[in-house]
């Protein structure tokens, strides 16, 4: 299979969508017309089997729709595919059909939206540190509760269901894993909201829950072992990935307009060689990011976790839309900085992907590991003293004299 993309015959377009996003980002909320323009095209079937509701569409038919949707706009795209691929995917994959279809059909429907609650106030990439807790809830009909708050999540504010990552409160006996999803339903009583301004994919419903004994039913709540969870969310860092590269383009696109049209010290931009160059460069390595990510994407749909391929392409895409942003601002100038502008808003948007699903940074050593240099373990060394450097050599007494040493 080549790396070319496909006919756009088959390929969702999201029109009206495109032309709301300046108004979307402005106003920070995505419109109902938005809403219904993703169902009318079929987006949010997409990645689901027929018998989950889906209709099938194979991994090319799903990059071309997820790249045209994040180029028509970015906030539009992460809410909605956060929703449907990412919760949907760890709906289907450890729970099952026969039990939470109920859940995962709104979700593909439009009828419904979903977020995945994993980061807390004080712990980002970090899970060891999350404290979300769930516990039987001590009431006749059984169940749970879980407590706890998640912060900076996608859809937050006004998702209907969450997918939350906590630990099990486990009693005696229970050698089970320590972590499950507990789908929660955030139309009750126990569950808060807020939201968070943010400087990037505005029109994204970004902010927090407070679950104060919010009750799950016992269907709800899936023990399952954080390796596995870790493979799941790799959905989450292919989507960021996508988002970037349909940013990138976008701005290429605006760039090389901007450098047509532009005349400057009596030359179009255009014929400038830095500006040649500048272009030449944002081409080249945003076609190689597009090749990986279809091959990641392929493996991915497949049902392989391809942690280091996918771990790749989180970090080359975001970081390199970032820098294809940069490029798109100097060329434009002033216009690149001034509020509204379409090139000044790919800048904020290339900056969130970044950051969103798995920093970079903590990405790299995960990668590493993979390589085998194995886990990356920090715990203190005393590399003075072993080396003997708190000591004077053998004096003339034949003794050492310790050494006070300002490190």
């Amino acid at each position: 299979m080549n790396d070319r993309p496909r006919s756009e015959e088959n390929t969702p377009a999201f029109p009206g969508i495109a032309s709301r996003a300046a108004a979307t980002d402005s106003d920070g909320r995505i419109p109902a017309a938005n809403w219904d323009e993703l169902v009318d095209s079929g987006y949010l079937r997409l990645f689901h089997p027929p018998e989950a509701g889906g209709s099938g569409a194979d991994a090319d038919a799903q990059f071309d729709a997820m790249e045209a949707l994040a180029r028509a706009c970015s906030g539009t795209y992460w809410s909605a595919t956060v929703s449907a691929l990412l919760c949907g995917s760890l709906i289907a994959t450890y729970g099952s059909l026969r039990e939470h279809g109920r859940l995962l059909r709104p979700l593909l429907s439009g009828e419904g939206t979903a977020c995945f609650g994993i980061v807390e106030p004080t712990a980002g990439s970090d899970a060891s540190t999350y404290r979300t807790t769930v516990r039987p809830s001590g009431r006749p009909g059984g169940g749970y509760v879980i407590r706890g708050e998640k912060s900076r999540i996608t859809n937050a504010p006004t998702a209907d269901l969450s997918v939350t990552l906590a630990r099990r409160e486990k009693g005696p006996g229970d050698d089970g894993p320590d972590w499950c999803l507990a789908f929660v339903n955030l139309r009750q009583p126990g569950v808060q909201r807020y939201e968070t301004p943010h400087m990037g994919l505005r029109a994204m419903p970004w902010g927090g829950l407070v679950l104060s004994d919010a009750y799950v039913p016992e269907a709800d709540v899936v023990p399952v072992p954080f390796q596995a969870l870790s493979d799941g969310m790799t959905w989450g860092w292919l989507l960021v990935s996508i988002a970037a590269i349909a940013t990138a383009e976008s701005a290429l696109t605006a760039s090389v307009r901007h450098a047509q049209a532009r005349v400057s010290f009596g030359r179009p931009l255009a014929h400038m060689e830095g500006v040649q160059a500048q272009l030449a460069d944002s081409r080249t390595q945003l076609d190689a990011a597009r090749v990986l990510a279809r091959r990641a994407l392929r493996e991915r749909a497949t049902g392989s976790p391809a942690r280091q391929l996918i771990g790749m392409l989180k970090v080359y895409a975001t970081e390199l839309a970032v820098e294809i942003t940069q490029r798109a601002v100097q060329i434009h100038g002033a216009f690149g900085v001034t509020q509204g502008h379409e090139v000044e808003r790919h800048y904020r948007d290339a900056q969130m992907n970044v950051i969103g699903a798995f920093a970079s940074n903590r990405l790299r050593e995960q990668l590493a590991e993979g390589l085998g240099l194995g886990p990356a373990v920090y715990r203190p060394f005393d590399w003075l003293a072993s080396a003997g450097l708190l000591h004077h050599p053998v004096g003339l007494d034949g003794g050492t004299r310790a050494v006070h040493t300002v490190v």
